[in-house]
């Protein structure tokens, strides 16, 4: 069963030992990333890849729609871990553009159980209608409703007590919200970068 899954991992082990000898000793005595990714499970979003980074160097957390949401504990503990015991210096929210997560939060159409976790991207929708609503083009529509998605996850990850805390006693940390295109391979910095407690009032 999965014989190519497995015969991949030989060939990537070995790809990795023959770059770099001492690579997965050195993975196994400790992991030691500056960034926490916050992003879609979509399987066309690869974390690691998108940037550039070797295991170890980018700690993940995906669910359905990159939500941040204060109510799970899930993710809660993954981003306590990466501020208090990691000491991340970046935490970045990453949504994606074609994000069928947004799209079934807003098309009418019941899921079950998900209609629930998608619940707060309903609120982003309803809390910006009016502008929503006046662009003509669906597709463009729901772009835009996956960038007011990512503002939001970036305040509730800003507002969120780990990350006040860590403020408070002087950590250097930023939590910056970007969004991923699918048709090009890059990422869009939206431009709002969090970096302490007097920036999160200024987010939408």
């Amino acid at each position: 069963m999965l014989d190519h899954l497995k015969a991949n991992n030989r060939a990537w082990s070995q790809r990795m030992v023959a770059a770099d000898a001492g690579f997965f000793r050195r993975l196994e005595r400790q992991q030691a990333p500056q960034y926490l990714w916050i992003g879609c499970s979509d399987s066309r979003v690869p974390a690691n890849e998108i940037v550039g980074l070797d295991p170890g160097e980018l700690f993940v957390h995906r669910n359905v729609a990159n939500l941040a949401p204060p109510q799970d504990a899930n993710y809660l503990s993954v981003l306590q871990f990466a501020v208090d015991v990691l000491r991340v210096k970046h935490v970045i929210v990453v949504g994606h553009y074609g994000c069928g997560g947004v799209g079934a939060a807003v098309d009418g159409t019941r899921r079950g159980l998900v209609d629930h976790w998608l619940h707060p991207i309903r609120e982003v929708y309803h809390e910006h209608r009016q502008a929503l609503e006046a662009i003509p083009d669906q597709s463009a529509r729901l772009d835009r409703l996956c960038e007011l998605n990512v503002i939001r996850q970036v305040k509730n990850v800003a507002s969120d007590v780990f990350v006040q805390d860590a403020w408070a006693r002087g950590q250097d940390l930023q939590v910056h919200g970007w969004v991923y295109a699918l048709g090009n391979g890059l990422v869009r910095d939206l431009e709002v970068t969090v970096g302490g407690p007097q920036a999160v009032e200024n987010l939408g």
